[in-house]
């Protein structure tokens, strides 16, 4: 362990005493090793007494900086593991720090580009548009076009920081894990969750293919906008993007102010989810508020613009069928054919008793039966379905947890612009069209018709196939000794060859033992050559 890392460990440590996290365990499941270790610091003040156990760790987090602080907030997504208090606690986080020097950030441009940045922009300021952990934001023009744009540069130093602090979070991750009540939070694998996304974002070309790749799928639409991505400029440690000049998401009175249609704003973002879950299987997976603003444009008929496309989900082809069977199902409120669903989805452990399952979700669905849809929020239930699920042995796939992370943004922001958003109306028809394009006559007809090239190649060896088969058959029927006789032989040689292999293990064994016991070797010898020639005995026994 590097000296930077045994710092780092126990600035770690010192913290995980001083705002007393233990106490976020109950007293017969804390780690032996974390109680002693604490105990150990006794001399060390302690702090934030006052405040509940998840603002403590909050503060523990905040303290730790950045990378602890990205953590955390990813952490606040993970409901299916943690109470509400405590997601609620972490996703207070604010990913703000102080920005890193300008001739740094025009060091790090030029060295990305190869060029002066005089050379390529004009109007460059010094001080960051915003300032983030892993990255920070400034202002320009093109200078050979004047277009406006913001130039996004990650923060120097930044990644060995990064992989030095996931190194003790694996560490720590596989100490809980050993235990068997960390081991149902699945600490190594929330942390290999994090660490993919992470590096992911140090990694500016793919946010670049990402931005690009969203916009694309929403070309002239009037529900979405992404800016334009300037690829000429795009390198691992840089982003050029157009400039945008749009409302915050968050900001009600100013949206109010220039007579933005808010149920329609609304409904649009539920649409833009859905779209690019199901149409496009390419949904960008961080749009909490900070990274979505609405255009000063038609406010009558107004559009989203969506920012920081570091992070985005994929589903796979029976996963998405999955997620739309749940969210259809659940719009009909068939509880009972929800809890069907999720024990094929082979989700839940193979071993978990069926029949407890469905009691355990029947709990979860038993208190909506009489509400209406409107009053139930669908984010939450995926929440409370998943926590069950864990209960049972699930795992919940990166990709799952992008998903209800995403939705619960979605839908707590459709609400909050409209609140008398019916989330399921504007939902429903879209996903019934999508499963009548997926799972209806037409889709499988369509199926048929992309295998039929596949299927024409075949064909004109389907006789033969099906004579061969048909032979076989009879001769099976009438004579099997004949078609098993091969296989039977073959089971006879390898009986053989397993007897001499043992005999020639045994014999090896023996051998050596007898090294040590007898005054001559030659007892051993001779046991250890007739170990090796039943060895060889095997070999020639197994080689066809």
């Amino acid at each position: 362990m590097t000296l930077a890392s045994l710092r780092r460990s126990w600035q770690i440590a010192r913290t995980l005493h001083r705002y007393r996290l233990l106490d976020l365990l109950p007293e017969d499941r804390r780690p032996a090793l974390a109680v002693w270790l604490d105990r150990l610091l006794f001399w060390l003040p302690r702090t934030a007494g006052d405040e509940t156990p998840a603002m403590r760790l909050k503060l523990a987090l905040q303290s730790l900086g950045p990378v602890y602080i990205k953590f955390g907030q990813m952490l606040s997504t993970r409901r299916d593991l943690l109470p509400d208090d405590l997601a609620d606690a972490l996703a207070l986080l604010q990913d703000q720090v102080p920005p890193f020097a300008a001739d740094q950030a025009i060091a790090r441009i030029e060295a990305a580009l190869g060029k002066p940045v005089a050379e390529l922009f004009d109007d460059f300021d010094p001080t960051p548009l915003a300032s983030a952990s892993v990255a920070q934001v400034h202002t320009a023009r093109i200078k050979e076009s004047g277009e406006e744009v913001v130039i996004k540069v990650v923060r120097p130093g930044i990644e060995p920081v990064i992989h030095a602090d996931l190194a003790l979070m694996g560490q720590v991750a596989r100490l809980v894990a050993a235990s068997p009540q960390g081991k149902r939070l699945h600490p190594v694998e929330v942390v290999e969750d994090y660490r993919r996304t992470i590096l992911a974002e140090l990694d500016l070309t793919r946010e670049a293919d990402n931005a690009q790749r969203l916009r694309a799928n929403f070309e002239g639409s009037d529900a979405l906008y992404i800016p334009k991505v300037h690829g000429q400029f795009s390198h691992r440690d840089v982003m050029v993007m157009e400039r945008i000049y749009g409302i915050p998401v968050t900001d009600l009175e100013a949206l109010k102010a220039q007579g933005t249609n808010m149920k329609v704003l609304a409904e649009r973002g539920v649409e833009v989810f859905f779209t690019q879950v199901f149409r496009d299987n390419f949904f960008h997976a961080d749009m909490h508020p900070g990274n979505i603003f609405v255009s000063r444009e038609h406010p009558e008929d107004p559009m989203y613009i969506g920012i920081d496309c570091g992070i985005v989900g994929r589903l796979s082809e029976q996963d998405k069928r999955d997620m739309a069977e749940i969210f259809l199902a659940f719009f009909n409120q068939d509880y009972s054919r929800l809890a069907q669903i999720f024990l094929k989805t082979g989700w839940v452990d193979a071993e978990a008793d069926p029949i407890a399952f469905e009691h355990a979700l029947k709990q979860v669905f038993s208190p909506l039966e009489n509400k209406p849809l409107s009053e139930i929020s669908f984010g939450q239930l995926l929440v409370d379905l998943f926590r069950t699920a864990h209960q049972f042995g699930m795992v919940v796939k990166p990709q799952l947890v992008l998903l209800e992370k995403t939705l619960l943004y979605i839908e707590g922001l459709g609400r909050q612009l409209y609140p008398e958003l019916d989330l399921w109306d504007t939902a429903k028809p879209f996903l019934e069209q999508w499963a009548s394009e997926q799972m209806g006559p037409q889709a499988h007809w369509q199926r048929l018709k992309d295998a039929a090239p596949f299927w024409a190649e075949k064909l004109p060896e389907l006789p033969d196939l099906l004579h061969d088969n048909l032979t076989l058959g009879r001769t099976l029927l009438t004579n099997p000794r004949q078609v098993l006789e091969p296989y039977i032989q073959e089971r006879r040689r390898q009986h053989r060859s397993q007897i001499f292999l043992v005999i020639g293990g045994c014999l090896v064994i023996s051998s050596t033992i007898l090294v040590g016991k007898t005054v001559t070797i030659w007892p051993s010898v001779a046991l250890a050559i007739a170990g090796f020639v039943a060895w060889i005995t095997c070999w020639r026994i197994r080689k066809p």
